[in-house]
């Protein structure tokens, strides 16, 4: 079947859609032998496509895995300023992946990785509705009206958050942990909503993406998801998954 050029890219697992586009504005990917200048190419997987002069390996089945980030790594494939990063520790044995989403710097917990960079971009689509959930350590005493009151959004700096479920959980000092769940998994922001409320985050754990649980991964493992539990949460979301592939073509 036809399709863009940069999703078929990233469905080989090269890289995510994005990155494809930026490839090619770089003049890296090539069709027939002629370079491309813009990423607006309908090809077929028949076609001799080359990225860096090298051939397009075929897709793989999609696949996903859990991963249980540490703190201190920044996921990114690569880092201007040196910065170790996640891909960088992963297990060896593991494909090329790209990450669902991302982590910052000083978060850690659950980060999904796919080998598929549609399929990335699919789960990360807000139309799904998949709660992202946290558990938040906080410096300072959370006031219960304004954690209520994030249940109907927030709009901070002229950005607009939409609905956030926010409970204590319990607090010890001058300290207080909170469970946090959203749906948009804006840049930063948890981080960005506790200091609105006059509280500074000092631990962010991710421990759910949708149907997907932290569980008991160690830092720094990583486990497939069984190829049976993917198809089941992907038919689950079938129309979903339609409205977005309408939506890029």
């Amino acid at each position: 079947m036809a399709e863009r050029i940069a999703k078929l890219i990233a469905r080989a697992g090269l890289c995510s859609r994005r990155e494809a586009e930026r490839w090619i504005a770089e003049g890296r990917v090539s069709v027939a032998g002629a370079v491309l200048a813009s990423p607006a190419v309908t090809v077929s997987a028949e076609d001799d496509i080359r990225i860096d002069g090298k051939p397009l390996p075929a897709p793989e089945r999609a696949r996903l895995w859990r991963y249980h980030k540490p703190k201190g790594l920044i996921t990114t494939h690569k880092d201007e300023r040196g910065r170790d990063t996640v891909f960088a520790h992963l297990p060896k044995e593991l494909p090329r992946v790209v990450s669902v989403g991302r982590l910052d710097l000083n978060s850690e917990g659950l980060l999904l990785l796919t080998n598929d960079g549609e399929l990335a971009r699919t789960l990360e689509l807000p139309e799904r509705g998949w709660a992202r959930r946290y558990r938040v350590r906080v410096h300072g005493a959370p006031d219960p009206a304004a954690l209520a009151a994030l249940e109907k959004g927030v709009t901070i700096g002229g950005v607009r958050y939409g609905p956030i479920r926010a409970a204590l959980d319990k607090a010890q000092g001058s300290n207080a942990w909170l469970t946090v769940a959203l749906a948009e998994g804006k840049n930063r922001e948890v981080r960005r909503v506790m200091e609105h409320l006059g509280c500074a985050v000092t631990r962010l754990i991710r421990v759910a993406y949708g149907p997907f649980q932290l569980g008991h991964l160690a830092r720094g493992e990583t486990a497939e998801v069984p190829r049976k539990v993917l198809a089941e949460q992907l038919g689950k979301d079938a129309d979903h998954r339609r409205k977005a592939s309408r939506q890029a073509s």
